[in-house]
């Protein structure tokens, strides 16, 4: 061995040096040496004999220095490190790793990734003071049990063809408490009333009926907002439509308390922007495609967990249930009828025709139902009514010696010539609406 020769070695191998020193000065017997060095009598041995054939040398494992077998080839690391630095530049390891293999066959272990990305400073590792403990709630048993549901603002698009979905646009949530799945994912320009109750409908056509909707109070950052619109008329809607659906809804008191929805919310942000840059989605209409073809499926097939009892508890919706979900699913006011049955609803004005399909007088309450379609409905005990759409404001409210309008024309009773039921050729007004038992 040559004397200048400098061998690094650790402080397990100094005192294993040491123990086989003792042992080959007698000092120690074998037994006692194989009890020190939690070795066999037959290993000590061996290693006894190691270090009187080549000395120090003898302790230090024979590979030390020398590269492994298992060394990544130094090509697929720099294409790796390409790769990273002009496209994956500001994806997370996890996601950089299926991403190269996915897209550009290069197999490599998450750590590994990481690794080479901290070394590119693409990467800022974490320390371990700084990461949050939280107590999350027991997940419920069975899928369809909860609901949590929430919109979240966010820059998805990048930037990208602002001029058409604004700079910010809103994904609506939904996320299994049982399963960790998304049950659905939709983009809107807001978190209105018709954009959530679209959002509803299309799940329950889909899947049925959950248990219960786990979803805040609406907090005052999204009242804020720019896009937000008003909450305050999208709970008082939303609770009538969940009670008539037999839907229970659980108001959180805070994020933390829904915080499987809102770390999703966090999660999306980070991986679906990235995956929607990748395959060039610039437009809502494309993204909600790509949610329910692509992302979704293969993100449940990834991070899902199972459920503890294998139940679902999504409620299938009967013909009638599903015929009934344009009425609860529809923006409801309640107005009344004015003496010469006119309703007045949004600076628009409303006339009832002569013959409807039940009782109607002056002064009754009547339902506005604003459909998701566009169209207006106007309901009074479970019948809609006939009416047309006045292109103006009456100029004066004539008094019509009426007391009820029937299914049958009045007897002995003409219009004034300037009612609106005398002149109804005269008006571009919309096709009157068949009557009928709702």
């Amino acid at each position: 061995m040559d004397q200048n020769e400098l061998i690094t070695m650790t402080k397990k191998e100094v005192k294993r040096y040491e123990i086989i020193n003792d042992l080959i000065a007698k000092k120690i017997d074998g037994t006692e040496a194989a009890k020190l060095l939690g070795l066999s009598v037959r290993q000590t041995k061996r290693l006894k004999n190691k270090v009187r054939r080549t000395g120090i040398k003898g302790i230090v494992h024979g590979n030390r220095g020398q590269e492994s077998n298992r060394q990544i080839d130094k090509i697929i690391i720099n294409q790796a490190k390409e790769y990273l630095n002009k496209t994956y530049y500001d994806f997370n390891p996890l996601l950089a790793q299926e991403k190269l293999f996915e897209l550009n066959k290069i197999k490599l272990g998450k750590e590994t990734v990481r690794q080479i990305m901290i070394s590119e400073k693409l990467w800022q590792p974490r320390k371990k003071s700084s990461i949050k403990k939280h107590f999350w709630r027991e997940r419920k048993d069975n899928y369809g049990e909860m609901e949590q549901f929430d919109g979240s603002y966010h820059n998805w698009f990048e930037g990208r063809n602002e001029s058409e979905v604004g700079l910010e646009q809103c994904l609506l949530l939904s996320v299994d408490d049982a399963t960790g799945k998304i049950t659905k994912a939709k983009f809107e320009y807001n978190e209105g009333v018709v954009p959530v109750f679209r959002f509803w409908k299309e799940y329950l056509e889909a899947k049925g009926a959950p248990i219960s909707i786990y979803l805040d109070k609406f907090s005052t950052y999204k009242v804020n907002h720019r896009n937000a619109v008003d909450n305050e008329e999208l709970m008082t809607q939303f609770q009538r439509a969940t009670n008539q659906l037999g839907i229970r809804v659980i108001h959180a008191n805070s994020p933390q308390a829904k915080g499987r929805v809102e770390k999703m919310n966090g999660t999306l942000q980070r991986r679906l922007v990235k995956e929607m840059r990748l395959a060039k989605i610039n437009t809502i209409a494309e993204a909600n495609i790509f949610l329910d073809k692509i992302f979704i499926p293969k993100f449940n097939n990834q991070f899902a967990v199972v459920p503890r009892k294998k139940a679902n508890l999504h409620q299938k919706l009967n013909d009638k249930k599903i015929s009934e979900l344009n009425k609860i699913f529809s923006v409801q006011s309640f107005r009344k009828i004015n003496n010469d049955y006119t309703i007045r609803f949004k600076n628009n004005y409303y006339q009832l025709n002569e013959i409807q399909p039940t009782m109607v007088c002056k002064k009754d309450e009547v339902i506005i139902e604003e459909h998701l379609n566009g169209e207006i409905k106007i309901a009074i005990r479970n019948y809609y009514l006939n009416y047309f759409k006045l292109p103006e404001r009456p100029k004066k409210e004539i008094d019509v010696k009426l007391i009820a309008l029937t299914n049958r024309k009045p007897a002995n009773w003409k219009p004034p010539f300037n009612h609106p039921w005398r002149q109804q050729f005269l008006y571009k007004k919309q096709p009157i609406l068949a009557a009928t038992n709702k």
